[in-house]
């Protein structure tokens, strides 16, 4: 029986407006699609995430690697506050499911620079039982360390779980430990899901 619910913050909580705040600074939707992809793509989003280098480093290298994109990249990575959107139509169902007794669980891949700005006004860090975050342990999903390390922290047991995350690499990695995932290519297929676990009996 599932008891525990985890969730990805990035395109499962929150979604991302990264072409729009790109297209906003000034660049052209080509330009703005074509830095995207450079900095998504390029290893250093994963350092980001991960911590082990410092903001400033890999801010520095960002601009090494993208001299053309500099300016750009370095106003795109320090104003993170306007790339997020509100998902609160599905905050409101987490939040019933938290009423009807399931325990709610955050498990994402994030800079701390991104996630404080992405949540200090989202209900759902409060309502969580427990978060852990790849900058606060230097993992990152789909590494099975980083399931692991929130299982053994709030004593979950993998078969009472289930996880969404947007990426398939990472719900397939929760599978492998035996957590029970979705991988959320939809926000509507997001609220399908989570409306099912409302709608069945416990």
């Amino acid at each position: 029986m599932i008891k525990n619910i985890i969730l990805d913050i990035g395109d499962v909580l929150l979604e991302y407006r990264w072409h729009d705040m790109l297209t906003d600074y000034g660049l052209t939707d080509e330009d703005a699609e074509k830095v995207g992809t450079l900095m998504f793509n390029d290893n250093l989003w994963h350092e980001l995430d991960l911590a082990v280098m410092t903001y400033d480093e890999i801010v520095r290298q960002y601009t090494d690697n993208y001299p053309e994109y500099a300016d750009t990249i370095q106003w795109f990575l320090s104003h993170g506050e306007f790339m997020h959107v509100k998902r609160e139509d599905v905050w409101e169902k987490v939040h019933k499911l938290k009423e009807k007794g399931y325990k709610i669980y955050i498990l994402s891949n994030y800079s701390e620079n991104l996630f404080t700005k992405h949540t200090s006004d989202a209900p759902f860090i409060e309502l969580a039982d427990g978060v852990v975050v790849s900058y606060q342990i230097h993992l990152t999903k789909p590494d099975e360390r980083i399931y692991r390390y929130l299982l053994d922290k709030y004593n979950l047991k993998a078969e009472e779980c289930l996880f969404f995350d947007d990426r398939q690499e990472n719900t397939e990695g929760a599978i492998k430990l035996g957590i029970n995932a979705i991988t959320v290519t939809s926000k509507e297929l997001l609220l399908e899901e989570l409306d099912k676990i409302l709608e069945s009996e416990r």
